[in-house]
């Protein structure tokens, strides 16, 4: 069976037109390479050469330099596209985001990673944290970033922790306050349910949430709401990070109000070079800049 590295040698020789210069390239003795030649010769079952000199092909040996060439050449592609992938300069990479990362962190973390990964393929999803934990648990996504959730198929690393705000007209009778608002000062007013502050455990806010006729998922929409004087509702800190005209974020007096926020990764399943550099890549990158967005 010819060996490729004889492929080699044999298209180096051709090309230098002599072994020594040959062999000096490859590495090897000019005993060696002319053993290879001949090994090469024997298994072909023809000359190569017309001389010793090895300065002239035969017609075998043109044929043979055209396809050895076009060999090597797949070969080193093939090699190159493998180490590419290894070092997570290629590939693909499915992200299932909260909105508020989505929105707030995603864009300048990805722009960096991406930095040095120019042909690695992304595709982001803007969801919640019940299906960010589905999409990851499927293997229709890579990673998620969510709110905490543990057990079952999925593992959870925090990232950081956030304060949930209220979230009412910038005219509200609330905006008057000298202080975080209590749960108590929500009592007559119209709360605006929503998927993230579901996760709040607190009896008085779910005794609240109890009596919500309106729930809406997608942030703009409950901007709008609130805007237009439906209701109030509760959203986490960076969610609501920049500014929202004819709004205002309040803070709540309930200190144990937040979410713990962390990448979520299927249980017991390796992931790919690029998904390990992307984990890697914001359990340095995203407390930090989460830290900036709400200072």
């Amino acid at each position: 069976m010819i060996k490729l590295e004889a492929l080699r040698v044999f298209v180096t020789v051709a090309e230098s037109g002599n072994i020594k210069d040959a062999a000096d390239a490859v590495g090897r003795t000019a005993s060696a390479v002319s053993m290879t030649l001949k090994q090469l010769e024997d298994e072909i079952g023809g000359p190569l050469f017309q001389t010793d000199r090895k300065n002239s092909l035969t017609a075998l040996g043109n044929l043979m330099l055209d396809l050895g060439r076009e060999q090597i050449r797949s070969f080193d592609k093939s090699v190159s596209i493998m180490r590419a992938f290894a070092h997570s300069r290629i590939g693909s990479l499915s992200i299932a985001s909260v909105p508020s990362v989505a929105t707030n962190v995603l864009p300048p973390i990805l722009q960096r990673f991406l930095e040095t990964r120019p042909q690695v393929q992304v595709e982001l999803f803007d969801i919640d944290s019940a299906q960010v934990r589905r999409m990851v648990e499927s293997g229709v996504a890579d990673i998620g970033i969510a709110g905490e959730s543990r057990g079952g198929g999925v593992e959870f690393t925090p990232l950081f922790s956030d304060r949930f705000k209220l979230l009412c007209k910038d005219d509200h009778d609330l905006c008057g306050l000298r202080r975080p608002v209590e749960w108590s000062d929500l009592n007559a007013a119209t709360l605006i349910r929503n998927g993230a502050s579901d996760r709040i455990e607190a009896e008085d806010y779910k005794q609240l949430s109890a009596r919500s006729l309106i729930t809406v998922y997608n942030v703009t929409s409950l901007v709008a709401m609130v805007k237009a004087g439906l209701g109030l509702t509760i959203l986490p800190s960076l969610t609501m990070h920049g500014a929202h005209e004819g709004v205002a974020a309040l803070d709540l007096a309930d200190a144990a109000a937040s979410r713990r926020v962390g990448l979520v990764e299927r249980r017991d399943v390796p992931p790919s070079p690029v998904a390990a550099a992307f984990r890697a890549f914001a359990l340095k990158e995203i407390p930090a800049l989460v830290t900036e967005r709400l200072s």
